[in-house]
């Protein structure tokens, strides 16, 4: 079968790398992709939002599965327009994507069928929500409603952090239209992870665990960003914490989405954080994450075709899903400046040293080509994946593969998977 992959960063290079490893996949093409896709499917010029032109492609090449990445096209209904032509597409609904696209609609969900979450109040107008913050106190959570690049979320510790941010999105409309409301959460204590999750409208079937990295400096310091980092296994979520996840958690978020009208098929990610009182949803969102796709695919042993095809048709139940009993990391290498103003253009050297280490691939998550070379033309850059016995393995594996590679002005947090070896007893 024939398969295209809509998205242009390292979830998608990821996603086009494990399909295109798969026995039933016919070509594999990506819209628009990069220069690391290309190596294992064909890139088409294409934007993720141009619809008509997704759809005509799909139709000339005979494609029987598109896979679609971004949050973006999936809330503005890219599957629906796919369903309307008689195609197959991978991803919820418009409907259903509004578990990513409205906090809002995340929360009242949430709140309606017991899901466990963070205390949390919503607003329309600056003004009263700076007086909530100011009656509440600090730490506290501020959340623009909409879609913000993964940058909408603030965790103050004290009030005029809470205030500016507030002002930053309703006010100053740095997220546009995704400020026009704001979401004031209770700050979570505790210790997140990453739950990915196939969801076929009615089943859901987690995957492995992974941990995301925010913050873009080591020991969690600095501005959020898309993600610097990721590990699987998250040792803070054994097999009994995953079961109450899956009954607590997914199956309650996958059933009331049915309840409200809206059957939820694709891949539910829930961010989570694993509080003393238990596991907390901090945010749901409509696809596979990124980083931790990064982490994740690598460790399914399973072809994950048939995964893909059976949430669209309503058929988990007749797939079987395998992980290698592993680890895996990626460390994500940055521009000089992300997530603020950082320059493009850099030369890329080294990528192919990294993956003659063993374990070792490098997924390009903003990198444009420059003749026979590579350049970089992104944020985040490159996510240097490694593959290991076990976390340590992984990490070291994955920090030699980083060693090797070369641009002006990269950035990459040297403690990614830490918190995995403080919890495995170990130190280094």
């Amino acid at each position: 079968m024939n398969v295209l992959v809509v998205g242009s960063g390292g979830r998608e290079h990821a996603l086009a790398w494990k399909i295109a490893q798969s026995p039933l996949a016919g070509r594999v093409y990506c819209a628009p992709g990069n220069p690391g896709i290309a190596r294992v499917a064909e890139c088409v010029d294409i934007g993720v939002n141009d619809f008509d032109a997704l759809v005509a492609f799909a139709n000339d090449k005979s494609v029987d599965l598109a896979v679609v990445g971004p949050e973006d096209p999936l809330s503005k209904g890219v599957v629906d327009r796919f369903a309307a032509e008689g195609l197959k597409a991978f991803g919820p609904d418009a409907a259903a994507a509004q578990l990513e696209a409205s906090k809002s609609f995340a929360k009242r969900l949430m709140a309606k069928y017991n899901i466990p979450t963070a205390e949390y109040a919503e607003f329309d107008t600056p003004d009263a929500a700076i007086s909530y913050v100011k009656e509440k106190g600090a730490p506290i959570v501020i959340k623009a409603d909409g879609l913000a690049a993964g940058k909408g979320v603030t965790v103050a510790h004290d009030v005029d952090t809470a205030v500016a941010a507030i002002d930053a999105a309703m006010s100053a409309r740095v997220f546009g239209d995704a400020g026009d409301k704001v979401i004031v959460e209770e700050c979570l204590v505790g210790e997140e992870a990453s739950i990915l999750a196939f969801a076929d409208g009615a089943r859901v079937v987690a995957m492995v665990p992974s941990q995301d990295h925010k913050p873009v400096n080591d020991g969690d310091t600095g501005p959020n960003t898309g993600g610097m980092g990721a590990y699987s296994p998250a040792p803070v979520v054994d097999d009994a914490l995953l079961d109450v996840i899956h009954r607590t958690i997914l199956q309650p978020c996958v059933d009331g989405m049915a309840e409200e009208g809206a059957p939820y098929k694709g891949v539910l990610y829930a961010g989570l954080m694993i509080t003393e009182a238990g596991p907390r949803v901090v945010e749901f969102n409509c696809r596979f994450g990124d980083p931790e796709t990064q982490v994740v695919l690598p460790r399914l042993q399973s072809d994950i075709v048939p995964a893909l095809v059976a949430c669209c048709d309503g058929a988990l139940d007749s797939v079987q899903l395998e992980w290698d009993s592993g680890a895996c990391v990626t460390v994500v290498m940055a521009s000089g400046g992300y997530p603020g103003a950082y320059e493009k253009g850099k030369p890329i050297t080294g990528i192919d040293d990294a993956e003659g280490e063993p374990g070792v691939v490098v997924f390009h998550a903003g990198t444009g080509a420059a003749g026979d070379g590579l350049l970089t033309n992104g944020g985040r850059v490159l996510g240097v994946t490694a593959s290991g016995a076990g976390i340590p393995a992984a990490i070291d594996a994955a920090y030699r593969a980083v060693d090797c590679i070369r641009f002006e002005g990269a950035h990459y947090r040297t403690d990614i998977g830490k918190k995995a070896l403080v919890r495995l007893g170990r130190t280094g």
